[in-house]
């Protein structure tokens, strides 16, 4: 199923359905939610899923586990997705809260076989197979830490949501207070209480972040520059400590040495 609206199939007796669709660059998918959980797979293009609890980054061959009912909203950076709807009584074992995973070959393929079924495919035979090892295949996914918390507090999520949108180096902890009309003393600690961190390392990883969004199609040398990072080996070694992986796993670059 291709450029399917989820409303019009989501009655059909069927435990998992597949729609692929095509997004513009920069669409955004305002705050909604599913009865069903989702798989959200980006084939080219970089997502970025955001709920109340936090902002998960989603580059290619990379898919999000979306839970049943949450709201979340979807940055698609010039994406086309094979996604996966499925009843919750389908995956009793689907995680409580937005993870990334790396996709593998096999249930990629697997993905693009689902998304050509036809709107009412056979619930028995080749078609039955093939979701039958999705789902078996879901379940080995290797979760990847692409992701920053969100406060509770509304002002201070409106702070982080700016600033994963557009990160900006010359940002401190005392211009953010004062945004807030809090002291500094005051906003550390809240922002600290409400997401594990203080503010300082939360710009940090987001602007990581933003630079796994720059990544395709751009070298490593001219990400780290644009992040504020003196050298590229600088911008490695701190990608790498964040996200367990270098730069060059997601660029397809030669590694900065």
């Amino acid at each position: 199923m291709h450029n399917i609206a989820l409303d019009d199939v989501d009655h059909l007796p069927i435990d998992v359905l597949p729609i692929g669709t095509d997004y513009p660059p920069g669409h955004r998918m305002p705050a909604h939610s599913h009865r069903r959980a989702q798989l959200l797979y980006g084939t080219r293009g970089v997502m970025e899923v955001a709920t109340d609890e936090g902002s998960w980054t989603v580059p290619p061959d990379r898919a999000v586990l979306i839970p049943p009912r949450v709201t979340h909203e979807v940055l698609m950076d010039g994406v086309t997705t094979w996604s996966l709807y499925i009843e919750p009584d389908a995956v009793p074992w689907w995680p409580t809260t937005c993870v990334v995973a790396d996709v593998e070959p096999l249930l990629r393929e697997l993905l693009e076989t689902a998304n050509g079924f036809a709107i009412d495919y056979p619930a028995s035979g080749r078609d039955r197979a093939v979701v039958d090892l999705v789902l078996h295949e879901l379940r080995r996914l290797s979760p990847v830490p692409l992701s920053v918390a969100l406060p509770r507090s509304a002002d201070l999520r409106e702070l982080c949501r700016a600033y994963l949108a557009s990160p900006d180096l010359a940002v401190t902890n005392e211009r953010w207070a004062r945004a807030v009309g809090r002291s500094p003393r005051t906003f550390d600690r809240v922002f600290r209480g409400e997401t594990g961190v203080s503010p300082a390392a939360w710009r940090g990883r987001a602007r990581l972040l933003a630079g796994l969004r720059m990544l395709p199609g751009s070298s490593v040398t001219d990400v780290a520059g644009r992040l504020g990072y003196a050298t590229p080996a600088g911008f490695t070694a701190a990608f790498t400590r964040a996200f367990g992986a270098p730069p060059t796993r997601f660029s397809g670059h030669t590694p900065v040495s």
